[in-house]
């Protein structure tokens, strides 16, 4: 595969906590284990024990473990194996980045009321069924009343920031109308450009390489392959050219450029280019954080 795997955290696309899917979490035939309840710990002039402190909100120790063990229980429900280490370096990352969104979504004069915020509660006891259904989830998933309106309303803000973000990508941009040569060894790479270069049709040569495909990757914006030298390569061509052979993983390329233009973006490349927007803000806004974590 040329083109890049979705591989956002689990917040940037649909936020750790989860709470649009209470309703098929209480409709499994699975029992959920009743994990340890998270209560917020009241304001007191002694900072509570924290796991990071972010822009001088604490992350408390209570509140990360709390959401340590949804994550250990989600990923166990799953089937998906996991260490100790992995899980506390998700999970911590995960929270960071929902503190880094939520702050900022409050700087730029997002306010989520407790008006607000009671409405969004009011809507999940609506799709639930009933307010014990979403007591029960709360409990099943180690919250009580306080913590569960402290995560929403966190979700909410990142929600709203992460939205703010992904909205300034366009939905059309310059790409490139792609072909290729695919070949899985140098020799027959080498004997397809030596073709190439005595007149041989490209897209003939692409229909024998690959005759199911005929070498269509369609149209393709900058940073979408997933090879760095590959995506370079592929934009130093205007419409009509074609590369030299490019080594990735995948094999040995040779790549025309059937048209460059404005185009839509796909729905994948559009995602793509969400995710970069998001990962770049996040890398940005990290560096001019303070964040210090627990020793």
């Amino acid at each position: 595969m040329l083109s890049k795997p979705r591989f956002l955290l689990q917040l940037i696309l649909i936020l750790t906590l989860g709470l649009s899917a209470c309703a098929s979490f209480l409709n499994s035939s699975t029992p959920t284990p009743e994990l340890p309840t998270f209560t917020p710990v009241p304001p007191t002039a002694t900072p509570p024990p924290s796991a990071a402190i972010i822009n001088g909100e604490y992350l408390t120790t209570v509140e990360f473990q709390a959401e340590l063990e949804r994550y250990k229980a989600a990923q166990t429900a799953l089937g998906l194996s996991f260490t100790d280490e992995d899980a506390n370096k998700a999970v911590l990352e995960d929270m960071i980045v929902q503190f880094l969104l939520s702050q900022a979504a409050r700087e730029a004069n997002f306010n989520l009321t407790e008006s607000d915020l009671q409405l969004r509660i009011d809507a999940l006891v609506t799709e639930l069924g009933s307010a014990d259904a979403l007591s029960q989830w709360q409990s099943a998933h180690g919250y009580d009343d306080a913590s569960f309106r402290i995560a929403l309303k966190r979700s909410a803000e990142a929600a709203w920031m992460r939205d703010k973000i992904i909205a300034d990508i366009p939905a059309s941009v310059e790409q490139i109308h792609l072909r290729q040569i695919l070949t899985y060894n140098e020799v027959n790479a080498q004997l397809a450009l030596d073709q190439l270069n005595t007149g041989a049709d490209f897209d003939e040569l692409a229909a024998l390489y690959d005759p199911i495909t005929l070498g269509e990757l369609g149209w393709v914006p900058q940073g979408y392959l997933l090879d760095t030298a590959a995506d370079e390569a592929v934009f130093a061509l205007q419409a009509g050219q074609v590369s030299a052979i490019i080594q990735t993983d995948a094999g040995f390329h040779i790549f025309k450029a059937v048209e460059r233009a404005d185009h839509p973006l796909s729905p994948d490349a559009l995602l793509t280019k969400q995710e970069q927007a998001l990962q770049n803000w996040v890398a940005e806004k990290r560096a001019s954080s303070e964040i210090v974590l627990a020793p």
